[in-house]
């Protein structure tokens, strides 16, 4: 069984098409790259193909794929049926890429399931649907497996934690964090760390991480012999307290399978994770944000100066450090957004603090006021910002 992602480089020269991802089972076993790709995903495509030669019946097979993809996506997103599918050549502008699950190729022959990637933008100009979600809070992902008796993470690589790698989160409305296990990850994101429910500590990692809270998605594995059947109970767990949020469990014929149940297990965990968001379950603990210093300036203040109280704009003392995070695509983006921030009233400083170029990199403000005043002010400028847990976020 393969799973890989293939690009569409135009179907009259790809024969022979270059996979930019692609990982073998029972192969490469180092964690895939982080998916965090925006694309809209249609999975679970059959397709039985006959042609004249292995690629022309391979080609013929994603171009039924597609069309059959749109069908799918366009019901998905409207709830009823479609009128008419576009032009081949609309559809090749359309699809980022082809997903393919499983595979037979003969000589004359292809049978295949296959899942298509949509481009978020293009295609969403013709479903009539938005380029972006609402999105929550950014929330830290420190999967754990139990298997043979005792708990991993990031200590060791585990197929739980390559099923969350590979998982395509770019349509979720949760703001996952994700982590590659290298560096200090495995000292820091640990089966015994998702135990704790010290506050201390647990906000020094969510700031090393630029999130604001944490999401612990465990499953524990069970294997009645060798080689025979897998049983996974997926529990859904948020914060240092781990809340349980909901649980399911889930059979895999044989340990051969088992990347695949890992994958459906992220799939229906990401379900209840996108429930308890629209639930209201999912806010970030309040006791996770670390308390601003006191501006000793102002303990041994004196003489202060009379303000007249015109019930124009509330009076702040002192200033704060505030987390604002922002797209950041390319460093032209970083370089503009810091430029923007710095020049709004009451800022002292601004500097990019966490740097994600093609994804959301946090930087730290020094502003003479709060959240919500720095808030007010860079929505006078005319940007986009929304409050996440105590931090600021700033929409393109």
């Amino acid at each position: 069984m393969r799973r890989a992602l293939l690009p569409l480089l135009g179907f009259g020269a790809l024969a022979g098409a270059v996979a930019v991802w692609a990982q073998i089972e029972g192969g490469d076993r180092g964690v895939p790259p982080i998916d965090s790709s925006g694309s809209f995903e249609v999975s679970g495509i059959d397709v039985d193909v006959s042609g004249k030669s292995p690629d022309a019946a391979r080609l013929g097979g994603w171009r039924i794929a597609q069309r059959k993809g749109w069908q799918l996506l366009w019901a998905k997103t409207h709830g009823g049926s479609l009128g008419g599918i576009p032009a081949d050549s609309v559809l090749d502008g359309l699809v980022a890429g082809i997903v393919v699950e499983q595979e037979q190729v003969g000589p004359t022959r292809y049978v295949a399931k296959l899942g298509v990637l949509f481009d978020r933008a293009r295609a969403g100009a013709l479903l009539g649907v938005g380029g972006s979600v609402s999105r929550s809070a950014p929330m830290l992902v420190l999967p754990v497996e139990w298997s043979g008796g005792g708990p991993i993470s990031y200590e060791a690589q585990s197929e739980w934690q390559k099923a969350w790698a590979r998982y395509r989160s770019g349509g979720s409305p949760i703001d996952y964090v994700r982590s590659s296990g290298s560096g200090a990850d495995p000292l820091l994101l640990t089966a015994g760390q998702a135990q704790r429910p010290g506050r201390i500590w647990w906000r020094l990692i969510l700031d090393q991480y630029g999130a604001a809270d944490v999401l612990v998605p465990q499953v524990r594995l069970d294997r009645r012999y060798p080689g025979g059947p897998v049983f996974g109970v997926f529990t859904a767990k948020h914060g240092p307290d781990g809340r349980i949020l909901g649980s399911f469990t889930l059979r895999a014929a044989s340990s051969d399978a088992l990347p695949a149940l890992m994958d459906e297990g992220v799939r229906r965990m990401d379900q209840l994770y996108t429930e308890a968001l629209a639930a209201g379950e999912l806010r970030p603990d309040p006791s996770l944000i670390a308390p601003a210093a006191p501006d000793d300036s102002l303990l041994n203040a004196t003489d202060l100066p009379a303000v007249e109280d015109n019930g124009t704009a509330p009076v702040t003392a002192g200033s704060s450090v505030i987390s604002v995070q922002f797209a950041s695509p390319d460093s032209a983006s970083i370089t503009a957004t810091e430029s923007a921030v710095r020049n709004v009233p009451g800022v002292t400083a601004a500097s990019t603090s966490s740097l994600a170029i093609g994804g959301t990199s946090v930087m730290r403000v020094a502003f003479n006021g709060d959240a919500a005043a720095l808030q007010a002010a860079l929505v006078a400028k005319g940007l986009k910002v929304e409050d996440v847990g105590g931090s600021l976020r700033i929409s393109r």
